[in-house]
């Protein structure tokens, strides 16, 4: 696929965006290449845990704004669009979405980093939402996710002042989950994306969707969700895997079904 880098390993499947000479920057066939990953991995039930990274130097520098100058407003739509059915398919899958970064993580590329599960990020890296340094609003879900990551006040001030902040501030305010040496980062996501490739799929779309959803509901009908995720959970094997474990004084054997 044209600038994305598709690989995978058992139930781990490893996206990696792949304009290391743009920065990553996100142009059409970027977008139209993790739109099709996407879909794939909304089809396949084997996937387990998804790993999104970037190669050369960033993770991601924002959107190619060298194909927004002739015709702007036609451009970011060619864009926002496939990037925005591609993360609302990422969503509502049951694995877990873990987002490695490194580099430059600007505009764009901090929005997709914010609707990943979780982050891990190289000492070093550096991140700037940017929109409003070129005079335009978010895109991405950087709306949606920032307040529910870092809190209302804290995502207005990294929209509104577009200024740049590094990897210890990321894990301050809990925009990232961890932060380890550059040259440690690619081994410790890889390690925990196997762990979570190996832990109970079924279970994790269940928490994933209950915490994404938790903020629109009130707290009688998250309990109901809560509830009828849990015995949804219950019928299956993994549970049962689980509470043989447990009773069994071993660790669990999932298989994400």
């Amino acid at each position: 696929m044209k600038g994305l880098s598709v690989s995978r390993d058992g139930g781990l499947v490893r996206l990696r965006l792949d304009r290391p000479e743009a920065l990553n920057a996100l142009d059409l066939d970027l977008a139209q290449a993790l739109l099709a990953a996407c879909r794939d991995l909304a089809d396949d039930s084997s996937v387990r845990a998804v790993l999104l990274s970037g190669s050369g130097r960033a993770f991601a520098a924002g959107g190619d704004l060298a194909q927004m100058r002739a015709a702007p407003v036609a451009a970011a739509d060619s864009l926002i669009t496939p990037m925005h059915q591609a993360l609302n398919l990422l969503g509502r899958i049951d694995a877990p979405v873990l987002v490695a970064l490194h580099g430059a993580v600007a505009g764009a590329g901090l929005s997709l980093a914010a609707a990943a599960d979780l982050a891990i990020a190289a000492e070093g890296t550096k991140f700037n939402l940017a929109y409003i340094n070129i005079a335009t609003s978010c895109d991405l879900g950087a709306s949606w996710s920032l307040p529910r990551l870092v809190g209302l006040r804290r995502a207005l001030e990294i929209a509104l002042l577009g200024e740049s902040f590094d990897a210890r501030k990321a894990l301050e305010i809990g925009l990232v989950n961890r932060v380890v040496t550059a040259d440690a980062l690619e081994a410790e996501a890889e390690a925990l994306a196997q762990r979570l490739a190996r832990g109970p799929t079924l279970a994790y779309g269940h928490m994933r969707r209950l915490m994404r959803t938790s903020f629109e509901r009130s707290f009688a009908d998250q309990l109901d969700a809560e509830r009828d995720a849990f015995l949804a959970s219950a019928a299956t094997a993994d549970f049962g895997e689980g509470l043989a474990a447990f009773f069994e004084r071993r660790p669990a054997r999932f298989q994400g079904r």
